[in-house]
């Protein structure tokens, strides 16, 4: 499959003081073989300067492509994604977040293995390579660790990462899949509906992890821990 365009897909919500910083890291990613890249981000109704600083961002680099969608109500960042994943143009689909805990110039490790055409579905792995990956929370690693264990024992894989956010699909692939959950739960939503795709050809690489605290902006907490355990069991047995 020839590979022309590469769409990023960010969900925002209350990213005011990020944004920019994350779009200018895109913007100076050169990715292999010549692919360009296509910003899609989706403001989900965001209460701060989001808005502003992506419309001033746009305006100030037209020799980016960014297509901006807006929320006309907070509805969660499945469903930013359910949007900007419906609106991709590009081959290949990443997952991008608006703060920096993940590195835009790491897009060409996970594109390789679909460069050499041997994947469909590529993530990003925090916990394997040699990566820098920021100390944080134990309870919170504690979680993670559990519910990819969890959703391993549901969906017959050996991720060692299914909570993080680079995932990288063929977006034929992606786009054939309905997704349902608005919230946080698209994360094992997605990973227990692509294990049941017919031969799919799944693949993990090491990257870098520069997390943030509660006080820098973090959203997700217990909550979505027991909603993602519930979505687990809950697209084993269902689409």
């Amino acid at each position: 499959m020839e590979i022309k365009r590469l769409s990023i897909v960010i969900p925002a919500y209350n990213e005011g003081k990020t944004i920019h910083k994350i779009l200018n890291k895109i913007k100076a990613v050169v990715l292999l073989n010549a692919i360009q890249k296509e910003v899609i981000i989706v403001n989900d109704c965001s209460t701060d300067d989001t808005s502003d600083n992506i419309k001033k961002f746009a305006l100030a680099n037209p020799d980016l492509t960014i297509s901006f969608i807006e929320h006309d109500k907070n509805k969660g960042k499945g469903a930013a994604l359910h949007t900007g994943i419906k609106h991709a143009k590009g081959e290949i689909i990443v997952i991008q977040d608006a703060d920096l805990e993940y590195d835009p110039q790491e897009y060409n490790i996970l594109l390789k293995p679909f460069i050499d055409d041997v994947a469909d579905v590529v993530y990003g792995s925090r916990f394997m390579g040699g990566k820098p990956h920021r100390v944080l929370f134990f309870w919170h690693s504690i979680g993670n660790k559990f519910l990819t264990f969890l959703s391993n024992m549901m969906t017959n894989l050996n991720l060692t990462d299914m909570e993080t956010c680079y995932k990288m699909f063929k977006s034929e692939t992606i786009k054939s899949i309905q997704l349902k959950e608005n919230r946080f739960g698209f994360e094992p939503e997605v990973t227990a509906k692509i294990s049941k795709v017919p031969n799919i050809r799944i693949y993990e690489v090491g990257i870098s992890y520069y997390g943030r605290t509660f006080e820098e902006g973090k959203k997700i907490g217990w909550k979505d821990g027991f909603r993602a355990i519930y979505c687990i069991l809950k697209y084993r047995f269902i689409n």
